[in-house]
């Protein structure tokens, strides 16, 4: 006999857990209970105001966010909010429940925009969290990222492909916000100046 109630469940009303919705082996819980996401809050609290402003967004979600595009290797920015909006896994990585409104891209950008102008501590952030998952074999970066070919087997090369990879996504993230900003009649975000006490590399580093 066929079955014909598949618009009956959309309609029904359940009571859930979003933990019990993300396998355990999946891999995002395993990036999240592998990192101490802490040390975020410590390397930005000076970019904060402590009794002044609206509430911003939460500088933890505010890494996630591009670490998931960058991880499942989603074309933009504007289409990894999309994807956050519908999938259970990124929603419980990012602490949203199912009715929790995503953060918008022009909000995640104007919030990008005011803590890591001028800074070098998202390519700080970014490439930290990166050698930790190098670090448990939770990404080999040789297999996630379309550049590099390296496989990080040693604390030196994890540390140098995570730079090369931080500094790499934050380029393209940096593209897409000065493309919103150009739309909109703002100016782009300002290169980064070199440190000049940084010595040049030399070739056995690069």
């Amino acid at each position: 006999m066929m079955t014909q109630n598949a618009d009956k469940k959309r309609e029904q009303i359940q009571m859930f857990c979003m933990d019990d919705l993300v396998p355990q082996d999946h891999l995002l819980r395993l990036i999240d209970q592998a990192i101490d996401w802490s040390f975020i809050y410590e390397l930005v609290i000076d970019k904060y105001s402590a009794d002044n402003g609206r509430p911003s967004m939460d500088p933890v979600m505010l890494i996630k966010i591009p670490f998931i595009q960058y991880l499942y290797g989603i074309r933009s920015m504007r289409q990894t909010v999309k994807e956050i909006e519908v999938n259970v896994a990124y929603r419980w990585f990012l602490g949203l429940e199912m009715m929790d409104k995503v953060p918008h891209f022009s909000t995640f950008g104007k919030n990008y925009t005011r803590r890591f102008k001028d800074t070098d501590l998202f390519e700080q952030i970014f490439s930290r969290i990166l050698q930790e998952c190098y670090k448990y074999r939770l990404i080999d970066p040789s297999e996630v990222s379309t550049h590099v070919k390296a496989r990080a087997n040693s604390k030196k090369m994890r540390k140098r492909i995570a730079d090369e990879e931080a500094l790499f996504f934050e380029e393209q993230l940096k593209k897409e916000i000065n493309e919103d900003r150009e739309a909109h009649g703002k100016k782009p975000l300002k290169e980064k100046k070199e440190d000049p006490k940084d010595p040049p590399l030399l070739w056995w580093q690069l």
